[in-house]
């Protein structure tokens, strides 16, 4: 990974990055069809029919009764889309897929991650938006869904 790919990446320059088309493609096949994005931007969103922007701000709208795919900022705010992504997921009928970074040692991951129906560890590292290298950091597939049971798998980046 080139320098100026790894300050932008472990920097708050850019905390948004677009989820490679083949990998939402697998995520709409398993758990899909996906209703509702709602962290993206006219030009990154997966979910063109309903998508939430910057300006729309998703953390304060209602998901309810959505099939939603997250791939919500991964700076300081995350714990905020997590937490909205587990209370909106017991609501009848919503389940929301969230891919984020892969960080076990945080309260966030602990306190929410760990009450989603599924949690997939990706193998190998995704290749985000225009990078021309992969992420410096493991990803996660977190599903939540009313059910309560945690099952913990694997699934291939490609």
């Amino acid at each position: 990974m080139d320098n100026q790919t790894q300050q932008v990446m472990f920097s708050s320059k850019s905390n948004d990055w677009e989820t490679p088309q083949h990998f939402y493609d697998k995520l709409n096949k398993e758990f899909g069809p996906f209703t509702l994005d709602p962290c993206a931007t006219e030009e990154s969103t997966k979910v063109p029919e309903c998508y939430f922007t910057p300006q729309d701000d998703g953390l304060f709208q209602d998901w309810d009764g959505q099939t939603v795919f997250m791939n919500p900022p991964y700076g300081r705010e995350i714990k905020a889309w997590i937490r909205k992504a587990y209370s909106e997921s017991l609501k009848p009928g919503t389940k929301v897929i969230c891919l984020i970074p892969a960080r076990t040692d945080t309260k966030y991951w602990h306190e929410f991650c760990m009450r989603a129906k599924e949690i997939h560890f990706v193998k190998g590292r995704l290749k985000f938006g225009n990078s021309e290298n992969s992420a410096p950091f493991p990803s996660a597939v977190v599903v939540f869904e009313s059910q309560p049971q945690t099952i913990i798998k694997t699934m291939e980046a490609r």
